[in-house]
């Protein structure tokens, strides 16, 4: 009876074990089949994500799919091409040769100090100005390789090529203004003198204060105060996070109304047309987002870190900036200022980032640099 009983326990067991094991390896199979669509899913949102944030090919100027090169270049140590344009009085007649550099979705068409000096003051004073396209901007040729040593390497080959002479003068407006700083860091022997129009400043250059730094960080849009943590923590990401449409991007790209001043906006109505498609021709990427990630990345100087370039006052290095400024704030500059006093400072009342464009402001800027 019991040898019976434990007979049929053991047959039931056995089935019960069968019905177990096949239906452990359904499961198994399963979760094998569902791991399966898992990486493949995975590996799927990482090949997007990859794709979606690469930059699209830049086209090259005098490529066969590339613009037109419609002005005259010189072509630099590293076989980039740099295209420029001259304003002014010849320059074997000048007394003054000028470097302008623009600023940021501008190009070499963009030299307000050309384009606003009055034409007695070209011949009182016997000025020659010089713009250049800066990589990737305009017909100049794309830098991957940029650094901040580079962009004033650049400025000194392009017055060698054009035979400008052992010195020359730099004025630099907004984004432009952070190239004029590389010169006085790399370049100091080469020049004459140097102006900076509202130059743009890095949140993250070393020994300015916690307290002014955030401040000024602050009172940025909030699109860009995210969009400049993208560019400054994870530049790889910076041409994702510009053209993507779930989040508001960078608004400078935008132009958009708030970055500018009352006195601004009287002066964009004055304004002829712009010149943002020849800058962007050879792609966004290459204009647009390298600047911003160069302009707002990790720099191992600042401006608190320049010596005087003209001890002997041999020269002078003068900083304009407008009070009412949007887009780049009074605050830092104050603080540039008081803590270089060689540094010529010139606060407008009232003025927004375009002052250059007011009336006779060009006259006085070039003077005050001329005749120091």
């Amino acid at each position: 009876m019991a040898a019976g009983a434990s007979r049929k326990v053991s047959a039931a067991s056995a089935r019960a074990h069968t019905r177990g094991a096949k239906q452990n390896n359904s499961f198994k199979l399963l979760s094998g089949i569902f791991n399966k669509i898992l990486l493949i899913f995975f590996v799927g949102i990482l090949a997007w994500a990859y794709q979606a944030i690469q930059p699209p090919a830049p086209r090259i100027c005098g490529s066969p799919d590339g613009p037109p090169v419609t002005s005259p270049r010189i072509k630099l140590a590293d076989g980039r091409n740099l295209a420029y344009k001259e304003s002014g009085v010849s320059k074997d007649m000048a007394n003054y040769k000028i470097i302008y550099v623009h600023g940021f979705d501008n190009c070499r068409h963009d030299a307000v100090i050309a384009t606003q000096l009055s034409s007695g003051i070209v011949e009182e004073l016997g000025v020659y100005i010089v713009s250049f396209d800066r990589p990737g901007y305009g017909e100049s040729d794309p830098n991957p390789k940029r650094t901040l040593k580079s962009m004033a390497l650049d400025i000194e080959e392009l017055a060698d090529q054009l035979g400008l002479g052992t010195k020359f003068y730099v004025v630099g407006f907004s984004m432009g203004g952070e190239w004029t700083w590389t010169c006085l860091k790399y370049i100091p022997h080469r020049l004459a003198g140097v102006t900076l129009l509202a130059p743009v400043v890095n949140y993250w250059w070393p020994g300015f204060p916690v307290n002014i730094t955030k401040e000024s960080y602050q009172r940025q849009l909030q699109p860009d105060q995210w969009g400049l943590r993208v560019v400054h923590y994870a530049p790889w990401l910076s041409y994702w996070w510009n053209s993507q449409k779930w989040f508001p991007g960078c608004t400078v790209m935008r132009h958009v109304i708030d970055n500018y001043s009352p006195k601004d906006l009287e002066i964009i109505a004055k304004l002829p047309g712009s010149n943002m498609e020849h800058a962007r021709q050879q792609g966004e990427y290459e204009s647009l987002h390298r600047d911003l990630v160069m302009g707002f990345g990790t720099w191992d100087f600042g401006p608190l870190d320049l010596e005087n370039p003209f001890p002997n006052k041999e020269g002078s290095v003068h900083l304009w900036q407008g009070d009412e400024d949007r887009l780049v704030p009074v605050q830092m500059q104050r603080y540039i200022a008081q803590q270089q006093p060689w540094i010529q400072y010139h606060e407008l009342a009232g003025a927004g980032h375009l002052f250059p464009f007011q009336d006779g402001i060009v006259d006085a800027i070039l003077r005050a640099m001329l005749k120091h």
